[in-house]
């Protein structure tokens, strides 16, 4: 089908090439240094190997896209008499938007035919990817760029996120929670529940005695704050390498609340490398964050 504009996100979306492909989004890539060799994320780096690398003490960084590397993932585009929407790794926890946003000024300025829209979409994982779900399927329906746009900036901060990690010291390692936190937390085998904000920044709500007990907490959260009827939305799950929580999760969601479509996947590279392994998420959408 031919498409009225060309939808752009980056790899801190998180989607499966399953749901690259089934959206028919362009993808640019962020990148991640391991002990110092830097690689992008799905092209070069397995991500159960990057995983283990972490389990295996390995440090892990992240890099925003540079400017160069934005007007080519766009110029690519325009320069076809296309029109796009670039919706972007939330401004809270990455500079990728506003180097967007740069971007798209310079080749409005080069190419002033087309439409060149950036969206901050204040999102992280495949809550970013739930966003863009929203986005192709409007785009499908032939919704225009500015509709797209109007509904994604009037429902991003109703993307839930809610998150809960295994192992309090990567969230340590980023400044997220103290170095006594951790330590006691670990002993303790407390989990916290965390979500992102209105602004786009990863923040720490309450804490839950276990493992199975947060995932339930995760859960809770749809029939607390949902927006309409859960039965009608697209929920998405994702993971750092831990499947088969996920999988309980998805259980525990299917169960309760029967969305129409639930999709997992791999806490990419870009959040695992501040979030660790066994990072486990949910993204749904609620009347509020």
């Amino acid at each position: 089908m031919d498409k009225n504009f060309v939808l752009l996100t980056d790899s801190s979306a998180d989607l499966t090439s399953e749901l690259v492909q089934e959206l028919d989004v362009d993808v640019v890539s962020l990148t991640v240094s391991v002990d110092g060799g830097e690689y992008i994320p799905g092209n070069e780096l397995n991500i159960k190997d990057f995983y283990n690398s972490l389990r295996e003490g390995k440090t892990a960084t992240t890099s925003a896209i540079n400017l160069d590397a934005a007007m080519a993932a766009m110029e690519k585009h325009v320069a076809e008499g296309k029109d796009l929407l670039y919706v972007a790794f939330s401004s809270g926890l990455s500079s990728t938007a506003q180097t967007g946003k740069l971007a798209a000024d310079e080749l409005s300025e080069k190419y002033p035919d087309r439409k060149i829209i950036v969206v901050d979409s204040l999102c992280a994982s495949l809550g970013q990817g739930l966003l863009v779900y929203y986005a192709a399927k409007m785009r499908g329906e032939g919704k225009s760029i500015e509709e797209v746009r109007d509904w994604l900036e009037a429902n991003k901060l109703h993307l839930s996120h809610w998150f809960t990690v295994d192992d309090l010291h990567h969230l340590k390692r980023g400044g997220r929670v103290s170095a006594a936190t951790a330590v006691v937390g670990t002993m303790l085998s407390i989990k916290p529940v965390l979500h992102v904000d209105n602004e786009g920044h990863l923040i720490n709500v309450s804490k839950a005695r276990g493992r199975k007990p947060s995932i339930q907490a995760l859960a809770a959260k749809i029939g607390e704050t949902a927006m309409g009827d859960i039965s009608e939305q697209v929920v998405f799950i994702s993971h750092g390498d831990c499947e088969d929580e996920a999988k309980y999760l998805a259980d525990i969601v299917r169960e309760k609340y029967n969305p129409k479509r639930i999709e997992m996947g791999h806490v990419g590279a870009v959040i695992g490398a501040h979030s660790g392994p066994g990072t486990l998420a949910l993204f749904f959408l609620g009347n509020e964050r």
